[in-house]
């Protein structure tokens, strides 16, 4: 039986409108999950989660917001498994529907004042398959942009859907900072619905995208010599665990970091210390600016040294400027806050940056897909308690802001422990090329 032809290596050109299609549709992903986040902080917490006592309300608006995180290993094993059988393009494409028309659907769910309990009920449903959908959408974005990387150029081609993330950020605190200068009770009756609506018609435009996207050649190489994993998962649980909790402590700091310096910033700077919300909301804004040129830079900083190497260097930064950040805050100075935010965004965006790099080396071709998904998943599921635990220790400090400073040293310290053993898990580079699978059967 003679060996198929290798098949033909992607050109710069295919791997630019791959990258593109990742991040304009992980970009839509992130907007519409970082959208909850922020309407947690200002909303949920007021018209669905009603309660005579502010913290408990918020404390169960941030419960539902980790909801959609303890959602995402589900759609980590059902879209891997899918990915790595029938495809990663395929998968991308559902999962880009599924968010975006869960979200338009938030913004025309009636508050609790409407339909009492079961306002909470149907949001919390909402806020799960949110969850699901993009438990399967990270890994396969990551998956297809490393995969028709040429050599050499995969940092950065890794870090493009990582862009998805601040501009989510931009295009979501952005609609909410336009939205909160409308009056009180214009932004409570139907204000803060817009920037769920307009989810539909970015749906559409991230749809047309990813229609445009190839499926990678490495999983058409797959599928010629017959070596798809019959069990992804299983397999990755199985035979990878190891990497599989290195990897997802590589990526803790990137998201649940983010979720502490973003998310649980707001509530703390627009509850404990009474700011105005433009001003928590614009220090995200500045922050999520400062952050793409982090991510582009950390791209090309794992192609020269190594993204083990620069999760590391970006572990102890984080947890060096996580005490100053909130110092910054307490001081309630309109540039020492936005600075304050920003400084802390930056710091953990380094290891975020080659976030994609450091996972994609983990696994082989054959689970790549659920490997990726699982291990950022599994990050995931704490980092969507974060805000609900930081909100809990700050209470029981007293309301003394050292106290979330010191869970984010924490969380830091994981993600530089990860960094230092993932080079001793990495699979050999053939994996990344659609010569690696050559031979192979599953």
């Amino acid at each position: 039986m003679s060996t198929p032809a290798p098949a033909p290596q992607p050109t710069e050109a295919d791997a630019r409108r791959v990258a593109v299609g990742a991040f304009v549709g992980t970009a839509l992903e992130w907007y519409d999950f970082f959208l909850y986040g922020t309407a947690a902080s200002l909303v949920f917490n007021r018209l669905f989660f009603t309660t005579g006592d502010p913290v408990v309300a918020t404390l169960a608006a941030f419960a539902s917001f980790a909801v959609g995180f303890a959602a995402r290993p589900l759609g980590g094993i059902v879209f891997g498994h899918l990915g790595d059988r029938i495809g990663r393009r395929a998968c991308l494409l559902i999962t880009v529907v599924m968010i975006g028309a869960v979200t338009g659907l938030i913004g025309v769910l009636p508050a609790f004042a409407d339909i009492g309990v079961a306002a909470p009920v149907l949001l919390t449903l909402l806020r799960l398959l949110q969850g699901v959908a993009v438990g399967g959408e990270w890994g396969g974005a990551i998956t297809l942009a490393v995969e028709h990387a040429p050599p050499g150029k995969r940092g950065r081609y890794a870090a493009m859907p990582q862009i998805g993330s601040p501009v989510g950020t931009l295009l979501s605190s952005g609609a909410f900072l336009l939205v909160a200068l409308l009056p009180p009770e214009d932004f409570d009756a139907w204000g803060w619905r817009l920037p769920f609506l307009a989810a539909f018609p970015l749906l559409a435009v991230a749809l047309w995208l990813r229609r445009r996207v190839e499926e990678s050649p490495l999983f058409d190489r797959l599928l010629a010599e017959d070596a798809r994993a019959s069990a992804p998962v299983r397999d990755v649980v199985a035979r990878a665990w190891p990497a599989l909790l290195v990897g997802a402590g590589s990526a803790f700091l990137g998201v649940g970091g983010f979720y502490l310096a973003t998310t649980f910033v707001i509530s703390y700077a627009t509850g404990d210390l009474d700011l105005p919300r433009p001003l928590a909301l614009g220090a995200t804004l500045v922050a999520a600016v400062v952050e793409i040129g982090v991510l582009v830079l950390g791209g090309r900083l794992a192609e020269r040294f190594g993204s083990a190497r620069v999760t590391v260097v970006g572990g102890l930064a984080s947890a060096v400027v996580a005490l100053p950040m909130f110092w910054l805050l307490d001081t309630r100075n309109a540039a020492a806050v936005v600075f304050g935010v920003t400084l802390g965004v930056a710091a953990l965006s380094i290891p975020y940056a080659v976030s994609g790099d450091l996972l994609a080396r983990l696994f082989p071709a054959r689970v790549r897909y659920s490997g990726i998904a699982l291990a950022a998943n599994l990050a995931g599921i704490a980092s969507g308690f974060v805000p609900l635990a930081a909100t809990a220790v700050l209470a029981a400090a007293g309301g003394a802001s050292w106290a979330p400073g010191l869970l984010l040293v924490g969380i830091a310290l994981i993600t530089v422990v990860s960094g230092l053993l993932a080079p001793r898990l990495y699979v050999p580079d053939a994996e990344l090329t659609t010569e690696g699978v050559v031979g192979r059967t599953g």
